[in-house]
């Protein structure tokens, strides 16, 4: 494509009158999008936008609020951009020319000397847009965050590539389709926001239980926040220890075990590890108090005292992911602190923060603007919509989880390809409202874990600095959730013996990366290393994946094999099966 898009000099009657059409339709689905909504008392969708932080007033309490305003800026970024570009040369700098942007990669936007002056002018406005951050004086760390976070979203939603008119695929779709993609996006974005979220994954390929998180296993035991899996042996012998893995309550546990060949379950079992998994309770009323205590006490130290009894064992292999990792370094604080500390032979850490001073962009979304906004969405039943905390996590990466599918789903009007991974991130759970708030007060921003006797379990202070459990690390190098500079904290803590793995990818893809993939890297530096960067300069690189690592680690602690015998076995011990896995409490919303 080196011209632009051949147009009729002239349009013909017919050609308006299809145009016409195309107007028509698109007019009478939205009327009858809003008499349905109207219908079942929806509100409208708010165009007001989400308080960041600095100053704004709170989103309005729908689930699109923060879609909404995407669309705002959307609607109003031809003039925006024209008044910008008024007064900017396009003339690409070397760094420019080379810069690889998948927004950018079809042929048209460089054959095409319009849409190139376009693109080229567009980087280089965000340039100087992102680099005003850095320049301002007079402002604190924090505000000068909160900046360049704001900055960038802003950015990446003005980018041409949003905008059917300045995106050149779009104008060819369209003149190919004669309007049809444009009604097709529009009807997906009225989906959208009748179902509260934006569409990441073709829809009706995914099932829990079906094509996803099947593992062979049973539910033995239930209680009002969490089931616990135990999974089926694999093996004629397994390790005697068993592993009890504690997954984030902001997610459902199956993003390790996804597709058998992603399966990090799957791969525990194949490799002789006797398995345990808690599968948490989505919030509803009847959780809407649940505390700190409760997932501590009643869920974390409650399945692990359960899995200890069933298999008579001294203790377990602990994994905690992200959110459960945090809760249990205060768990084995508070195990240290009543001389129980055996009940854990080891503990693992995915992606999970303890020290709160380097949080990462999420530290933005704690000041008193979120706060007030987190009241009045939960006043009512004590709880918070999951798709709210989905909206933020996208956020954080708004060019690939928000633009990039309102581009290919309303302007193409194509369906996004079907991702397992994708249909999990969409598959969101609520959070009881009072701890989310204690979580974001106490921990993201007042990081209390960190100071000794800061928080408490049960009435008593806990320190984890006294933490003497033998610890496996695990930080995504590109992790935008928990930054590895936040992860590595925990070796500045905890007082026993400790493994530090630096992986390839980020908070997800660098955990779920099966070995046969044979994908990105991880570094281990086996010298003493007091910071990440020394840790960095002096680590050793190695192709694939992490996991064959922590096994070998993981029998180091405790190699002792049994046979895949009794108890072992899902429902032969004094714990009946109650029903198969993946069980209820993961498909509930």
């Amino acid at each position: 494509m080196t011209d632009q898009p051949e147009t009729s000099a002239i349009p013909s009657l017919e050609d308006w009158q299809h145009w016409t059409l195309v107007m028509g339709r698109a007019q009478q689905m939205l009327m009858e999008f809003w008499a349905e909504q109207m219908k079942a008392g929806q509100p409208m969708p708010s165009w007001s936008q989400p308080a960041f932080g600095f100053g704004e007033q709170p989103a309005a309490s729908d689930p699109m609020a923060l879609m909404s305003a995407g669309a705002q800026a959307w609607a109003k970024g031809l003039e925006t951009w024209g008044k910008m570009l008024g007064g900017v040369t396009a003339t690409p700098s070397p760094e420019e020319k080379e810069r690889k942007d998948r927004r950018f990669a079809a042929p048209e936007w460089r054959e095409n000397p319009i849409f190139d002056t376009i693109r080229q002018t567009y980087l280089r406005v965000s340039d100087q847009l992102l680099g005003t951050a850095d320049q301002i004086e007079g402002i604190d760390a924090d505000t000068r965050e909160r900046l360049r976070f704001a900055t960038r979203s802003f950015v990446d939603a003005m980018s041409p590539s949003n905008f059917a008119l300045t995106n050149p695929q779009v104008l060819k779709r369209t003149l190919e389709t004669r309007g049809e993609n444009l009604l097709k996006g529009l009807a997906n974005m009225l989906n959208d926001i009748a179902a509260g979220q934006l569409t990441q994954t073709k829809p009706g390929v995914f099932e829990v239980g079906r094509n996803l998180a099947t593992t062979p296993g049973k539910v033995v035991k239930q209680t009002p926040l969490y089931q616990l899996i135990q999974y089926t042996p694999a093996t004629d012998q397994v390790m005697k220890t068993p592993v009890l893995i504690f997954p984030p309550w902001i997610n459902r546990f199956y993003i390790l075990d996804l597709s058998p060949e992603k399966s990090f379950v799957k791969w525990c079992v194949d490799n002789g590890v006797t398995l345990f998994m808690v599968s948490w309770k989505s919030a509803d009323e009847s959780i809407a108090d649940a505390s700190l205590d409760d997932y501590v006490l009643n869920g974390q130290l409650d399945a692990i005292d359960t899995v200890r009894d069933l298999l008579r064992v001294e203790g377990v292999h602990a994994i905690g992911y992200c959110v459960a990792g945090t809760t249990l370094a205060a768990a084995l604080a508070y195990l240290q602190t009543r001389g129980e500390a055996n009940k854990v032979k080891s503990a693992t850490f995915l992606t999970a923060q303890v020290d709160f001073a380097e949080a990462g962009d999420l530290k933005l979304f704690t000041g008193p603007e979120t706060m007030g906004l987190l009241d009045q969405l939960t006043k009512e039943k004590g709880y918070l919509d999951g798709r709210y905390m989905a909206a933020t996590f996208n956020l954080l990466r708004g060019r690939d989880l928000i633009w990039s599918y309102v581009v290919n789903n309303y302007l193409l009007g194509d369906e996004p390809a079907p991702f397992d991974l994708l249909y999990w991130n969409s598959d969101t759970t609520n959070l009881p409202a009072g701890w989310h708030r204690a979580y974001l007060e106490d921990l993201y921003k007042g990081n209390k874990l960190a100071e000794k006797g800061g928080i408490t379990v049960a009435g008593t202070p806990v320190d984890i600095d006294q933490v003497t459990t033998p610890t496996y690390v695990q930080a995504g190098r590109e992790d935008h959730i928990a930054p590895p500079q936040s992860v590595w904290k925990i070796m500045n803590h905890f007082a026993g013996p400790k493994r530090f793995v630096l992986a390839g990818s980020g908070h997800i893809a660098g955990v779920v990366n099966p070995p046969a993939a044979q994908k990105y890297q991880y570094w281990i530096n086996d010298r003493p290393c007091c910071t990440l960067d020394s840790f960095i300069d002096g680590a050793k690189e190695h192709k694939g994946s992490w996991w064959p690592d922590w096994l070998a680690w993981l029998k180091k602690q405790d190699g002792e094999m049994v046979r895949a015998e009794g108890a072992r076995v899902p429902g032969k011990g004094k714990l009946r099966a109650l029903e198969d896995a993946p069980g209820t409490y993961v498909k509930s919303r």
